[in-house]
């Protein structure tokens, strides 16, 4: 009884060990990974790489080859290059309000020697468009500009309620800040913050655009803009930038085309919501969202009664996407990705990422190569050879004849 059960256990080996060794031909693409000198390495992801993978970035995958023909898996981290925001509250008092022809000041104490380069500011007024002017001092004698001209503003009714209410300004260190407001009304603060607020910049991409369309809908008001990216990209940031001088305040939502399916009438594009906000003529216009591949996007500025806006430039940016990878044997090693079943990988890195390296060498990567697959021979139907047909009937015949001789012999 044991030897069919020992052979069984070795083909059922055998396969297990044929299935590890074919990982690698699960996946569509690979890239050699060249210039391994340490445990650890950085590799940034091309861009042609996101047209062929999920969106979720699950189908990637690091392969290595022994000497010996083994294959084996690399765990990575993938992480975006984006910026990282610490932001923290200064303590600070208000010791003097007043006015003059010109307009109205407010003083303020800051006790510690941080800098500070945020004042966000909470008025009772719900409607309001003034300049500002802020200052700094040591002894309230001698006073230094930070900023001049500031416009903050401040927008509600039954359709809109907006405020651009945020001091940015370069960082400085006074005792003392005065904040002057040119406004004829007093201005009644209900609130200010005081911040120090501090971004380590992320790595972007500048994507460029291939084709870009722009048409006005006048039944539903709108400047409909399309564009269409060189090729499918992860982006996080959209700036528009116009040409009009005039003050304008203008719903927009951003849509990128999900999938496609042709029917009779010709295609239908499904366009799903990525991001939604205002453009207008205080900010920067600039809109930042989760990282997302794309190729085509649609924009939708809602003009209601006035007149269209004139478009200058778009700007299109993503994140850098890398893998922070760790090799512990010696093999050539292999990006791999596309595989359409794929599922993300879990490692056990994933709980010990303080002990990634700070400062990491970057990998080269090779060009693209299609990864061939195993050719499956064609099963002919047994049934379709008549000798075999034939000759199964015949065995059935013998096989049932023994059977009924046999039992005939016992009676």
């Amino acid at each position: 009884m044991m030897k069919p059960i020992t052979k069984i256990l070795s083909l059922l080996l055998s396969l297990y060990g044929s299935f590890s060794y074919g990982q690698i031909s699960q996946y569509n693409y690979k890239r050699e990974l060249k210039g391994i000198s340490a445990q650890w390495h950085k590799i940034i992801l091309p861009d042609e790489v996101f047209g062929k993978v999920s969106q979720e970035l699950n189908d990637i995958r690091i392969f290595g080859i022994t000497a010996k023909h083994d294959t084996i898996e690399v765990p990575f981290l993938l992480r975006l290059a984006s910026e990282k925001t610490f932001v923290k509250d200064v303590t600070f008092k208000t010791i003097n309000t007043s006015q003059n022809e010109n307009g109205f000041y407010f003083t303020f104490e800051i006790p510690t020697t941080e800098p500070i380069n945020q004042i966000k500011l909470d008025f009772k007024q719900p409607n309001f468009d003034w300049r500002v002017k802020l200052e700094g001092s040591q002894n309230q004698s001698e006073w230094f500009s930070i900023i001049e001209n500031y416009r903050i503003v401040s927008i509600k009714n039954e359709i809109t309620n907006f405020q651009f209410t945020k001091l940015v300004f370069p960082n400085a260190k006074y005792r003392y800040i005065r904040l002057f407001i040119d406004s004829k009304e007093r201005p009644e603060l209900a609130s200010a913050s005081i911040l120090q607020h501090e971004i380590t910049n992320g790595t972007y991409k500048n994507y460029s655009i291939k084709k870009f369309s722009k048409r006005e809908n006048r039944e539903t008001k709108q400047t409909e803009i399309d564009i269409e990216l060189q090729m499918p990209v992860p982006i996080s940031y959209l700036k528009i930038n116009t040409k009009d001088s005039f003050d304008y305040y203008r719903p927009i939502t951003i849509k990128y085309l999900d999938d496609s399916t042709k029917t009779e009438q010709g295609w239908v594009y499904n366009y799903n919501a990525l991001a939604s906000g205002i453009v207008n003529s205080v900010d920067k216009n600039e809109f930042k969202f989760s990282s997302k591949t794309v190729q085509k996007l649609k924009i939708f500025i809602h003009n209601q009664d006035n007149q269209p806006l004139t478009l200058d430039t778009l700007n299109v940016k993503g994140y850098e996407h890398e893998l922070l990878a760790r090799f512990t044997e010696k093999a050539s090693y292999f990006l791999t990705y596309g595989n359409n079943i794929a599922t993300r990988p879990h490692y056990d890195i994933y709980h010990f990422t303080d002990n990634v390296p700070k400062t990491l060498t970057t990998l080269d990567i090779g060009n693209e190569l299609k990864i061939e697959k195993e050719q499956v021979a064609e099963t002919v139907p047994l049934f379709k050879n008549k000798t075999w047909l034939w000759g199964i009937i015949s065995l059935t015949v013998l096989v049932l004849g023994w059977f009924t001789i046999q039992m005939m012999r016992k009676e």
